[in-house]
């Protein structure tokens, strides 16, 4: 894990085409990850590196605000939407200015309609493959592959996400973290909210109990990419890069996001290869389901794909079959599946189906993985 202050990232920024990205993770609003980043810029203009501002959200916290000074920043882009002026970060102007770093603060954000990509982290990528080294922050909670534990946790439905891809874009992830009670104690003296957001964070996010699990899964996001790093011919032989997981897709189970998070956190955590599989049976054709179903499928497939997933798509009536076949094309572990209550059966599209399958994999290295 890194610590603020070292120059691992410096080190690093001349030394290949393509852009090196420095991404700073925070559990919650608030913890200083903004505050962090604009240190590092005057550290890095000390360091007669050419830093430029992008865009950043100082939320109108005096401190935040102090530190912008003396920082060149990018105007931002005017834009005009629904009858408001509004602001976005000047992707065109950077590309053409090309600075060496330039920080671009609240990654998850959605870009004003008309904007060239529609998330700021597309704009992220965009930098770095121009060559623009990149200094950004969000929080844990605006993960993709973490929404339904975060929304299980706070009971609050986070809209703004980040594909988890990004982070195998990052060079260097450093958690800024920050005690709960001095986080609290941050947010009632009114240096995080102001009026009435104070007390509805803390009937929200801002429960000790709350932070204390979102800090949990800030350090191991951190932790995670730290074992990436790790070489993988040092892995002993028990290692789970032998581990692929394939998870399985239906168009009439409403449970798929659900099944790629669950398959797309194991493959992570195990360092290892996944698939998803559809099999389009003869009652799910096209004209045999409604569009509803086959528009949440293909956006599923398409967002498991944006994960890293390898996709397959079947046709066939032995489902099990279709699903055993690319289990075994791809080497497969494990395979993932729904919950028995209400999407099992319906997952492998039979009445015994299940048995079929659970036949075809008996005996061989392949587990079974129910997600609930």
């Amino acid at each position: 894990m890194s610590e603020p202050g070292e120059n691992f990232f410096l080190s690093q920024i001349f030394q290949r085409k393509k852009g090196r990205l420095k991404v700073y993770i925070g559990m919650i609003a608030g913890v200083g990850k903004s505050f962090r980043m604009l240190q590092e810029a005057h550290e890095l203009l000390q360091a007669s590196v050419e830093v430029k501002i992008g865009l950043i959200e100082t939320h109108h916290r005096p401190d935040t605000e102090m530190l912008v000074k003396g920082l060149p920043m990018i105007p931002r882009k005017q834009l005009f939407y629904k009858g408001k002026n509004l602001e976005e970060l000047d992707l065109e102007t950077i590309l053409n200015i090309r600075p060496e770093v330039v920080i671009v603060d609240e990654l998850a954000h959605t870009n004003v309609p008309g904007s060239k990509n529609q998330k700021r982290w597309q704009d992220v990528i965009d930098l770095l493959e121009a060559g623009i080294n990149v200094i950004t922050a969000f929080n844990v909670q605006h993960l993709e592959s973490l929404n339904d534990i975060v929304e299980k946790l706070t009971k609050v439905k986070i809209q703004e996400c980040i594909p988890d891809k990004i982070l195998s874009y990052a060079d260097e992830v450093v958690n800024i973290d920050l005690p709960s009670e001095d986080l609290i104690k941050r947010l009632k003296e009114g240096k995080i909210y102001s009026g009435e957001k104070i007390a509805q964070a803390l009937d929200n996010f801002f429960k000790p109990e709350t932070i204390l699990q979102l800090r949990d899964l800030a350090l191991r996001q951190v932790a995670l990419q730290v074992e990436k790093k790790i070489d993988m011919s040092a892995l002993s032989t028990k290692s789970a890069t032998r581990e692929v997981f394939l998870a399985c897709l239906s168009s009439n189970y409403d449970g798929g996001k659900k099944i790629i998070r669950k398959t797309y956190r194991l493959a992570e955590r195990y360092h290892a290869k996944w698939a998803v599989v559809y099999v389009q049976s003869s009652r799910e054709n096209p004209d045999r389901i409604n569009l509803a179903q086959q528009r949440k499928l293909l956006q599923n497939l398409k967002w498991a794909a944006e994960l890293g997933a390898e996709i397959h798509r079947k046709q066939g009536d032995d489902i099990p079959e279709e699903i055993y076949q690319v289990a075994a094309q791809i080497k497969a572990t494990n395979i993932v599946i729904g919950k028995p209550s209400f999407g099992l059966v319906r997952m492998v599209l039979g009445k015994n189906h299940l048995e079929s399958l659970l036949k075809k994999i008996q005996g061989k290295e392949i587990d079974l993985i129910i997600v609930f």
